[in-house]
């Protein structure tokens, strides 16, 4: 019989018999988890499969076929006495051999004396003898060959063990066997069992908390499985591995400068660091100190790399370089695309950069709603990527040898951080500048080291050169401390404040137009300032008919809207598919899928609207690509009409155009006023130009005394707020309104009561 040891270190349990102190065996019960005791078990599963039995929930009871063979082989006689028990065995399992069943014959006979001893009979004696001969024949028959050996046969069980199971295990234990309970339960049931631990002993190692939800040994097999075809991936490891951050000081660019000998020595190392430095230490000497770095770096010879305004998405033609297959699962998409990586100067650096890309991307698959083409998509990316800036960072690359990246202001999106955090695991110094402490981007990764100022700093990209290199005076910068304390949040707007804008368009009641019209916009009901975009409250409207039927009241009416920067329309139609406009030609170039081409447009020699601020440029052009996208006249899309609001909306008149280049979203919008006095139409281009001013941001009023339906011919939905003041009045002209009194005549009570009879 083997006496059991209690365990003190995990590993004892692959130690070989002869390795053990007195020669004992384990018997353990596991009733927590840690990160031990995980991996633990891992190991343990293995060798139980090799040389072991692994039972996952109870040791099934013998059924008749079972008894129909025992009884066929042993016949169902018992005597409660070892040799009968010792001859027994060798007539049912042969290939023990003379040692093996004296030491399993005096462990069955010493767990049937035991019960014997707690006063069961003979007949319940006889039946724990048969379970526990057909479970050793049929369940244990492996390994009740093997004991006794120097390799200690594996049983590993999870559940809560019955009485007999641990009779059994008992037995087993005696004859040579290592056991492992998993009990995610806890250890109540079995304690009601074994009281004492006379029979196993209870694992105890710091810092256990209950089994993860879901831990299983089916589990533990896919881990396993999991791990394996891991290992196929990333095929033979790199010889050296990325000492990321561990030996900085934190002192950011001071880090990024150090000698790379000095930073270690260990030459399975290779030394870098992960930097992100949030807002300016000291406003004065930020770009000189920017413009320095880069130059010490330059001059140093290592390589350098330097990103300002996000990094370019890949190019289709190098998306097209990228060789890749139809994949039904993660590890095969990662077998195939990791097959891209490709550096023939250096097969070390290729070990470094494919374990990079899979150990990223393999951990980007366990993100939830992840699913197997957006994370192609995304592994894509990151070889397009490592292809366009691998050359200029690790071209003719010797170990020891550490490039620089810096990325400039805040990550723009999802695959941008991926790929930072890839090339943070390769010879590379990866430093992210957020300067601009309104702009940031949310970044996870265990080795990024961060940096945060207080003071914030606007910069649009990194200093180069010294050209570009434009300091500012402490006075300067006070003033900008002010401007932002006095234009942040608080109503108060400096000049162009803003470049991007929503028009919304007001439901008001007719007598409110006027009270509107001439105030600024951040005075208007649903006025919004949200993420730096604005909403704009407009007035779009229909004023059908004349007020009380009085002609010269409604002009002097109409003539108090006539304010600065009003754009006037007195005959209808305006605009017309036959008039001149350079632009038609190339309409069918500027659009594509539907998509306003916007850098082929700027870069068009009929292009008029290049002497615009660049941002009010990008205003037009999305302002141009949302009307499309609406549909909101009518065959877009459909016929051809697409292309007309194209040529129309870049063919605008100067007047329009000067107005849109000074429109500032704050304060008061530029105006349209129509007048429809007879029966004809808007045009198509008409239409067109009220719908596209109405986004950008203008008031638009329609006077249309005859009430006719003349506005509303070529727009898909209802857009115009109709107002109907008064009776129909036809065949008006428009006047000049220099000769016209923009004060409300006066009504006397002779007047009031003359209309009353």
């Amino acid at each position: 019989m083997f006496k059991r040891e209690k365990v003190t270190d995990l590993n004892e349990y692959f130690t070989d018999l002869n390795g053990r102190r007195q020669k004992g065996v384990f018997f353990s019960r596991i009733n927590g988890y840690n990160e031990q005791i995980g991996t633990f078990v891992q190991r343990y599963y293995e060798e139980a499969r090799k040389s072991g039995v692994i039972i996952e929930g109870k040791i099934p009871n013998p059924d008749d076929h079972n008894l129909s063979y025992y009884n066929e082989i042993m016949g169902m006689d018992f005597y409660m006495d070892r040799d009968f028990i010792c001859t027994s065995l060798g007539r049912w399992l042969p290939r023990m051999n003379d040692y093996q069943r004296g030491t399993v014959a005096d462990a069955i006979y010493g767990s049937l004396d035991r019960l014997m001893k707690d006063g069961k009979n003979l007949n319940m004696l006889k039946n724990a003898y048969i379970k526990f001969m057909c479970w050793l024949y049929y369940k244990f028959e492996r390994i009740v060959s093997r004991l006794g050996e120097n390799i200690v046969p594996k049983i590993l069980y999870e559940g809560t063990i019955s009485q007999y199971e641990l009779l059994l295990f008992s037995v087993l234990s005696g004859a040579g066997c290592d056991i492992v309970l998993l009990q995610y339960s806890g250890d109540s049931e079995y304690t009601k069992l074994d009281p004492g631990n006379r029979r196993s002993d209870p694992l105890q190692l710091p810092q256990m908390t209950p089994f993860p939800q879901g831990y299983s040994l089916k589990k533990v097999r896919q881990d396993i499985q999991e791990q394996l075809e891991h290992e196929r991936l990333y095929g033979e490891p790199p010889s050296v591995v990325a000492c990321t951050n561990a030996w900085i000081s934190g002192k950011g660019l001071e880090d990024a400068r150090a000698n790379l000998t000095a930073r270690g020595q260990d030459p399975h190392l290779f030394y870098n660091c992960f930097y992100r430095i949030r807002g300016v230490e000291d406003k004065l000497i930020y770009l000189n100190e920017l413009y320095q770095f880069q130059l010490e770096i330059r001059n140093s010879g290592r390589k350098l790399v330097i990103t300002d305004d996000g990094i370019p998405a890949p190019s289709p033609e190098e998306i097209s370089h990228i060789q890749r297959g139809m994949y039904t699962d993660v590890n095969q998409m990662i077998s195939g695309l990791s097959a891209n990586i490709h550096y023939r100067q250096s097969m070390e650096l290729q070990k470094i950069m494919r374990k990079a890309f899979i150990d990223l991307i393999l951990a980007e698959s366990r993100r939830d709603g992840m699913n197997l083409n957006k994370l192609t998509n995304k592994a894509v990316y990151l070889l397009c990527w490592l292809e366009r800036y691998g050359k200029e960072l690790f071209g003719n690359w010797v170990r020891g040898e550490i490039s620089c990246f810096i990325y400039f202001g805040a990550c723009k999106s999802s695959n941008e951080i991926l790929f930072l955090r890839m090339l943070a695991r390769l010879p590379a110094d990866v430093i992210l500048f957020e300067p601009n402490l309104n702009e940031t981007a949310h970044i996870e990764d265990p080795v990024l080291y961060e940096i945060s100022y207080n003071d914030s700093m606007v910069v649009s990209k990194y200093p180069k050169q010294n050209a570009e290199v434009h300091m500012g005076t402490a006075a300067y910068h006070a003033e900008r401390e002010l401007d932002t304390i006095m234009y942040r949040d608080s109503g108060i707007y400096r000049n162009q404040q803003y470049e991007k804008a929503n028009a919304v368009t007001l439901q008001t009641m007719y007598e409110e137009i006027e009270i509107l019209w001439d105030q600024e916009l951040k005075y208007r009901p649903n006025f919004s300032v949200v993420d730096e975009v604005v909403t704009l409250p407009v007035v779009f409207a229909k004023i059908s008919g004349v007020k009380d039927g009085d002609v010269n009241a409604y002009w002097s009416s109409v003539k108090r809207l006539l304010i600065e920067d009003t754009v006037q329309i007195k005959r209808v139609p305006n605009l017309s598919a036959t008039d001149v406009n350079p632009m038609k030609a190339f309409a069918t170039e500027f659009l594509k899928n539907g998509r306003v081409q916007k850098r082929k447009i700027k870069e068009h020699k009929q292009y008029k609207y290049s002497v615009l601020r660049d941002e009010m440029q990008d205003y037009i052009l999305e302002k141009l690509q949302e009307l499309l996208d609406q549909k909101a006249l009518k065959g877009t899309f459909e016929n051809g009409t697409e292309y007309t609001i194209v040529s129309t909306v870049l063919n605008m008149d100067k007047d329009i155009v000067r107005l849109i280049q000074k429109f500032d979203f704050t304060k008061k919008n530029p105006k349209l006023v129509y007048f429809c006095v007879n029966e004809e139409t808007l045009s198509l281009e008409d239409s067109i130009m009220a719908a596209f001013l109405n986004r950008i941001g203008f008031d638009i009023l329609f006077f249309v005394p005859t009430g006719y339906q003349v506005v509303e011919k070529y727009f898909q939905v209802r857009m115009v707020e109709e107002h109907q003041i008064g009776e129909f009045i036809y065949d008006l002209a428009v006047p000049d309104f220099n000769r016209i009194s923009s004060r409300e005549p006066r009504r006397t009570w002779r007047g009031i009561f003359k209309r009353g009879t």
